[in-house]
């Protein structure tokens, strides 16, 4: 599934409806004290989180919601109706800040989560309510508020379980497509992955989890270089990183000035540099490494060469060697995956205590 993972929209509150002037007039009362009703309050915007969304796209096309405006108040103090609210469905994950002060005003994690982001303005006050002993006809009323309005920037941040990270073509679109039913765009040049891509790995009846695999990263990213910037915030909600390495990178160089010459080691290293200084806790998070493309060598070659890197690195987390293409090692990682899940799962469920929701 392709993403948009990120847009400005317009949010208008309805405006309060007017307070109404109007007097009492009935038979044998020719002259009736003041009885205009109140406004009807505006409609507020409201943005809801749906679990069967997955993009933002829709924004590209619909930028601006209003709410409707309350009605007018009446003679007989009759109030003037509430303006209906709008409602703005929006993926689950979405963070939702003000451009305008750079405020984060709400995160919908969960499905059916509602946040208000523009408050309907107050209905005015009717003359029934300036009437005294001293003005027993007042002829004042109060207009209605304004309703809120404001322009908002949706950020969509991946609820994935694992996410995975590397260099273009270190192999991730591939390794998504042996493990899950994900089938993201593979070829052999690099940002082939212009869009994050979730997948969904089933181990077994009721046991699964979700991996994303975002475009590739290279040196620089955190200041904004290449394609995986502007999507490294999706690997902060994941439980587990997955850093795939391309195990013979002479054999397929992203770029001859960049990376020639790269070491695997000297890859991770980059990597790690980036995850450092776009988000500190990016880097402390459990990170796995995949050494990839080991068809591209002999057997043994293969062993030698990831040792050597493992221990170049001085690498303690779990690591493996794998080739993604023919679907060799990947498996036993995703049982290790969903058994390191599970035991996150159980830890945090006894942190919250037996009465947590």
């Amino acid at each position: 599934m392709k993403l948009v993972d990120e847009a400005e929209i317009e949010v208008t509150a309805g405006n309060g409806g007017n307070g109404c002037v109007g007097f009492r007039r009935e038979k044998f009362i020719p002259l009736g004290g003041p009885d205009g009703g109140d406004g009807g309050s505006g409609g507020s915007v409201w943005l809801l989180a749906d679990e069967n969304l997955n993009t933002l796209v829709d924004f590209r096309h619909e930028r601006r919601f209003r709410a409707q405006r309350g009605e007018n108040g009446m003679g007989r103090q009759m109030y003037g109706k509430g303006g209906e609210d709008r409602v703005v469905t929006v993926p689950v994950g979405t963070v939702v800040t003000n451009v305008d002060t750079d405020e984060v005003i709400g995160d919908l994690t969960r499905h059916g989560d509602r946040l208000l982001v523009a408050r309907g303005g107050k209905g005015g006050l009717g003359n029934m309510h300036f009437k005294s002993s001293v003005n027993r006809a007042p002829r004042q009323a109060t207009p209605g508020e304004p309703g809120e309005q404001r322009t908002l920037r949706l950020e969509l941040k991946l609820l994935a379980d694992v996410g995975l990270l590397g260099f273009p073509n270190a192999g991730k679109s591939t390794f998504i497509r042996a493990v899950s039913a994900a089938t993201p765009k593979v070829a052999d040049y690099p940002f082939t992955t212009l869009y994050p891509n979730l997948g969904v790995v089933s181990v077994e009846a009721h046991r699964s989890f979700v991996v994303a695999d975002i475009p590739g990263l290279i040196e620089g990213a955190a200041d904004g270089a290449g394609l995986g910037a502007q999507f490294l915030r999706h690997l902060q909600r994941t439980r587990l990183l997955l850093h795939l390495v391309d195990l013979a990178p002479a054999l397929g160089v992203y770029d001859e000035e960049e990376a020639a010459g790269m070491s695997p080691a000297e890859q991770v290293r980059a990597i790690e540099r980036e995850l450092g200084r776009h988000d500190p806790e990016l880097l402390a998070k459990p990170r796995w490494l995949v050494l990839n493309k080991a068809d591209l060598m002999p057997e043994d070659e293969a062993a030698e060469r990831a040792a050597q890197v493992v221990a170049e690195l001085g690498w303690e987390q779990p690591w493996f060697l794998v080739s993604a293409l023919g679907r060799e090692g990947t498996w036993p990682i995703m049982l290790e995956t969903m058994a390191f899940l599970d035991r996150q799962r159980a830890a945090a469920a006894e942190d919250a205590g037996p009465d947590a929701p």
